[in-house]
């Protein structure tokens, strides 16, 4: 194919196919290059310029979020964040999304999501330990969605078992707004030794580029344009910009990433994985960072396929490939390095000290534009934003549920999908590979240990989008509350934060309305727990014929537990324990699952939260467990007080008994800020003294296998069995 002359490019405006709009190309051609940029160039700005790449929608809002701590060692703009968890330890942890490419390709697009995050741990110099995730899907009424969620969970199951890492923990939601547009987004967490991590930054002039790992080929070219563009009927089938992976030579990658920072730090001044846009990205932010230039002979670059342009070999994204800088000195232990483990490994180019950016090819010069001006120079843009007219129409609106039968609304609640078992489909990931699991999915949070030491970490996802959805603000605090609930109730200090922040198309008002809300209220609640955004990711335009999903905010946490001793489960583990609610009762049922189940739809605004009375509830429950006053913990969420009581008990078929002043509506209230915990009657008085107020005894675990409820309105039972099985057959029925 005969490319495009640079005046073509101009003339029939084939750069708005790639996402750039005539202001940002005049920009370009007019006053930083102040001539035509020819194919290759204006390819490399269209990718560098997305959305996904530069953030020119997003950058300012995220501003707005903390990221700084005693503990912060490295923060956004790095391919991972890194927090200090002392005795010379560090965690790295993010999260990133891989939404377009699921949803045309979910094998693919979810596998290769795993193994782009996974690189970005390792490329800090870590050694990744753990996976979580946090899918969303549309109702599973039909067969197109059933295959979707058995391919991403497929392809996430196989890459993560493939690389020998446990997938931990996770969610999974249905909703009607992600049938055509689902939401998989992974995250990792790596460990290191503090004083070991390397920048992804190319320094010092007449120091080499070095690309190892795989071949690159012809797949993912224009996958962060890709990812920062909308579905319609007749644009949602670009396979062309979906990666393939190969688990395999990531392993090998991974072994020999970490060991060559480990045991030969001094070789390796900088790395970065090729993630998005591929090799331009990670040499153009290399440089970039460095205040450098670089020359790089794409002549040299491992192909696998035959013919590969200059165009098609900077902007492809094919998987497990990296980009190290080095001396010259060290270059040639470098590359006997990498090939000891069968990787490709050659020098590509070198860095200069005049920051431009020059590619050769068949040696001709084939680009030649100032580095920054891919990374640095791209407009931020103000949009205006809106309320959504929904908001102000409902604020008024209060769904009281109906509770004509609470042992069928009960056994109702169970089954449904957000709330029911998801063992279906985390069976399918290996949480227990490399036996440093603790706590396994299922419960508020995974754990793992950090060998040689007492120490674990723990890890949630948490994105409840129905609450963001009524209320940006309020919604995005709970987002965080939640997860640091989560982290809690498992024995941990939260942290720090990593997110994925999904939303629809920012130029229309009211989703830049639902963005810049919600990371206020992430921003807020985070200030409020310590826990910084330390790394995260971007992905918008998530509308399918103009329709957006729930603005939908994931929040990764990460916690630090002193001794595993004080790792906390949610099940009960002995009759006659005590059952204590932590927290007050009220009527939240706007963005319930009750509300869904009897609604079928969302309405009316959410009660503003109380962040510090959220705060003083998770220091009385870390007191606690401090303490080794509790049994069980389990955070209140979907579902409210009977789903948490229920799912406490089925793991070691116990039974309850209890007695509440709550009504039965409020057993499916889902107000913030509540715990349920199970104490020893030894430990009754020590307990009550910690929390002081705020809290009511409820009854106690018994040793029958018999649920009974007795509340202001009435007195129930549900025979356990019968409980469990319409909790864990739901999904399974469901996928049928």
């Amino acid at each position: 194919m005969t490319e495009p002359t640079a005046k073509q490019i101009k003339t029939e405006k084939i750069y708005q196919q790639w996402g750039l709009t005539d202001e940002e190309y005049d920009l370009i051609s007019e006053k930083i290059l102040h001539r035509l940029p020819n194919y290759t160039e204006t390819g490399l700005y269209s990718v560098m310029w997305s959305e996904h790449c530069s953030y020119k929608n997003s950058k300012k809002v995220l501003r707005k979020m903390p990221n700084h701590s005693d503990r912060v060692l490295a923060g956004p703009g790095e391919d991972a964040g890194i927090l200090d968890i002392g005795d010379n330890q560090a965690v790295v942890f993010k999260a990133e999304s891989h939404n377009h490419p699921s949803a045309v390709e979910p094998y693919q697009g979810a596998a290769t999501g795993v193994g782009g995050i996974i690189r970005d741990i390792f490329s800090m110099g870590a050694q990744p330990i753990a996976l979580m995730n946090s899918l969303k899907f549309g109702p599973l009424k039909d067969g197109k969605t059933k295959h979707l969620v058995n391919e991403v969970v497929a392809g996430i199951g196989g890459y993560g078992n493939c690389i020998g890492l446990p997938t931990i923990g996770g969610e999974i939601s249905f909703e009607d707004c992600y049938e055509h547009n689902p939401l998989v987004n992974a995250m990792c967490i790596g460990l290191l030794n503090s004083t070991d991590f390397k920048h992804g930054k190319a320094s010092g002039d007449k120091n080499l580029i070095v690309y190892v790992g795989a071949k690159t080929g012809r797949d993912g070219i224009h996958g962060a344009t890709f990812a920062s563009d909308e579905f319609t009927d007749t644009k949602n089938k670009q396979r062309s910009a979906v990666q393939v992976g190969n688990p395999f030579i990531e392993k090998l990658l991974m072994d020999a990433c970490v060991e060559i920072i480990e045991q030969h730090s001094e070789w390796v001044l900088g790395i970065q994985d090729m993630g998005a846009a591929g090799l331009v990205s990670s040499t153009a932010e290399m440089a970039s960072k460095a205040g450098s230039g670089l020359k790089l002979n794409l002549d040299r670059v491992p192909q696998r396929e035959t013919g590969m342009t200059a165009y098609e070999m900077m902007l492809s994204e094919s998987q497990e490939r990296m980009v190290l800088c080095v001396k010259p000195e060290f270059v040639d232990d470098v590359l006997m390095f990498f090939r000891r483990f069968e990787l490709d490994a050659v020098v590509i180019g070198e860095v200069t000290n005049d920051k431009q950016y020059r590619i050769y090819h068949h040696n001709e010069l084939v680009t030649d534009i100032p580095v920054d001006s891919l990374t640095e120079d791209v407009p931020e843009y103000d949009r205006a934003e809106k309320q959504p007219q929904r908001m102000i129409d409902d604020k008024d609106f209060h769904f009281e549920p109906t509770i004509s039968s609470l042992k069928e609304t009960w056994l109702d609640m169970l089954k449904r999908p957000n709330i029911a078992s998801k063992k279906h489909f985390y069976q399918t990931y290996d949480s227990q590979v490399k036996a440093n699991t603790l706590v396994r999915p299922g419960s508020d949070a995974g754990v793992v240990r950090i060998r040689g030491t007492k120490k674990a970490i723990a890890v949630t996802n948490d994105s409840n989008s129905k609450y963001v959805y009524l209320n940006p603000y309020v919604g995005g605090q709970i987002a965080v509350m939640e997860a640091a609930r989560n982290i809690v109730a498992s024995g941990g200090l939260p942290i720090g934060i990593t997110d994925c922040l999904n939303y629809g198309n920012p130029e229309d008002p009211e989703a830049f309305y639902e963005l810049d809300k919600s990371v206020e209220g992430i921003a807020s609640a985070c200030e409020v727990v310590d826990t910084p955004v330390i790394s995260g990711n971007v992905s918008l335009y998530n509308e399918y014929n103009e329709v957006a999903i729930y603005p939908s905010p994931m929040v990764g946490m990460v916690g630090l537990i002193d001794d595993i001793k004080k790792v906390t489960t949610s099940d009960f583990k002995q009759s006659q324990d005590l059952i204590y609610v932590l927290g007050q009762t009220d009527n939240d049922f706007n963005g319930s699952e009750i509300q869904m189940e009897q609604m079928k739809q969302l309405k009316g605004d959410l009660r503003p939260l109380d962040l510090n009375q959220e705060k003083l509830h998770q220091d009385l429950i870390r007191q606690a467990i401090n303490q080794g006053l509790l049994k069980s913990c389990h955070d209140l969420s979907e579902g409210g007080l009977a789903v948490a009581l229920s799912e406490s008990a089925f793991e070691n078929e116990l039974g309850f008994e209890i007695e509440t002043k709550l009504t039965s509506k409020q057993m499916f209230s889902e107000t913030q800020s509540r715990f349920l915990v199970t104490v020893a009657p030894e430990n009754q008085v020590a307990f009550e003294k910690i929390v002081q107020r705020d809290f009511e005894l409820l009854g106690f675990v018994s040793s029958q296998n018999i649920f009974k409820i007795t509340t202001a309105d009435e007195t129930v039972q549900i025979d356990g069995q019968t409980a469990k099985s319409s909790w864990k057959e739901a999904i399974a029925c469901l996928m049928k």
